[in-house]
């Protein structure tokens, strides 16, 4: 059984809970819409407490050989590419367990050559002492290649389709592995037989209506929660943000439509791990912490090496995926290029504090392996 029947068929046979969901997303007015809020802060009060999981990614490589339209790390873009070795993945690493995190998340473009299977296991291994929880977001593997990994002590698992819809997916996925759409889809489940505790998915939103992603995410949540029933589950509601390419959101999602999608997300789901990245606004990642989001991102780089600055030694640019010498511009910055731009760029401690005046905990650390293996 794959979630892709499912996927298929969504548009005729839609379960109880998609059709309750399908109808929170509809347009509300403003009473209503408050209405659900003070429903969701309960759901999320009472599930979660007055808690908020922090993590930050940590980019070990910007190489890729896919051509994905809206992607700052596109194989045909010519930006500065770099992959950390092991020790200079633990310097970045380092640098953030002297920030506070304890939760953090491995992040690479698809390149077998640069991030293999060896590789990731190498870099978790390396990490597992000092991090309590420690997650990947690769390019989607085999069960069988997933499983070194998790042995090495990787807890989490993030992939997301980034649009579910058969069509837009082939028009944003040009070239590479990416372009399978299935492989992707099923990728949650191969990790969870692999292993994974943590199953983390989500869409981008500006590729496709809002509405018709968000139906198929709940649909995919609802899959899972049935079929990787002992994982704990977790949806992301990124928005595009500008990156090399300059690819521009071909639809929106507006502010209101993101709060009311957190709350209805809740609603349907109330045990269901909700994250908000650094690519949102300030003020609008305060304004959502007491409606539903339960996990933020805090003090992100999205380059590799952008915390401090490890391997400007080996950068290279690539030109249609061609290596060619870093020939920099007058006044630029001699740093692996980043997959798009961050929007909060509040330190680790400064979302902490923001947090506490607003009367939750911040939470670096919330479980351990070793309590996995008594």
């Amino acid at each position: 059984m794959s979630f892709a029947k499912t996927l298929d068929n969504l548009a005729l046979d839609k379960s109880p809970f998609v059709r309750r969901f399908e109808q929170l997303i509809a347009p509300k007015s403003d009473s209503a819409l408050e209405a659900m809020a003070q429903t969701s802060r309960s759901l999320t009060l009472h599930n979660f407490g007055r808690t908020m999981r922090l993590f930050a990614p940590l980019y070990l490589s910007n190489e890729c050989i896919n051509n994905c339209r809206y992607c700052g790390f596109s194989r045909d873009n010519p930006i500065l590419r770099v992959t950390l070795s092991v020790d200079e993945v633990m310097a970045e690493a380092r640098h953030l367990a002297r920030q506070g995190f304890r939760q953090i998340l491995l992040v690479a473009g698809e390149h077998p050559k640069f991030v293999s299977r060896d590789y990731l296991t190498g870099c978790v291994r390396a990490l597992a002492p000092d991090f309590s929880s420690i997650a990947i977001e690769v390019g989607p593997m085999e069960t069988s290649h997933y499983v070194p990994i998790v042995d090495a002590g990787a807890e989490g698992l993030v992939v997301y389709q980034e649009t579910y819809n058969r069509a837009v997916y082939a028009e944003m996925h040009t070239a590479g592995p990416k372009r399978d759409f299935n492989f992707r889809l099923d990728c949650a489940e191969r990790g969870y037989r692999a292993g994974f505790r943590r199953l983390g998915i989500g869409v981008l939103f500006g590729l496709s209506r809002w509405q018709e992603e968000a139906i198929a995410l709940a649909a995919h949540v609802e899959y899972l929660l049935k079929h990787c029933w002992q994982a704990q589950i977790s949806v992301s509601l990124p928005r595009l943000r500008p990156a090399a390419g300059g690819f521009r959101p071909l639809f929106s999602i507006t502010d209101r439509e993101l709060a009311q999608l957190v709350c209805a997300l809740r609603v349907t789901f109330p045990q269901v791990g909700i994250v908000l990245s650094t690519r949102e606004r300030a003020l609008l990642r305060d304004s959502l912490v007491s409606l539903g989001v339960t996990m933020m991102s805090a003090g992100s780089h999205t380059e590799p090496g952008g915390y401090t600055r490890q391997g400007s030694e080996h950068l290279h640019r690539t030109v249609r995926g061609r290596i060619v010498a870093p020939d920099f511009q007058d006044g630029e910055d001699q740093l692996a290029t980043g997959q798009f731009e961050i929007s909060d760029e509040r330190s680790p401690a400064e979302i902490a504090a923001v947090l506490r005046h607003r009367g939750f905990e911040p939470v670096w650390k919330d479980w351990d392996q070793a309590l996995t293996s008594v």
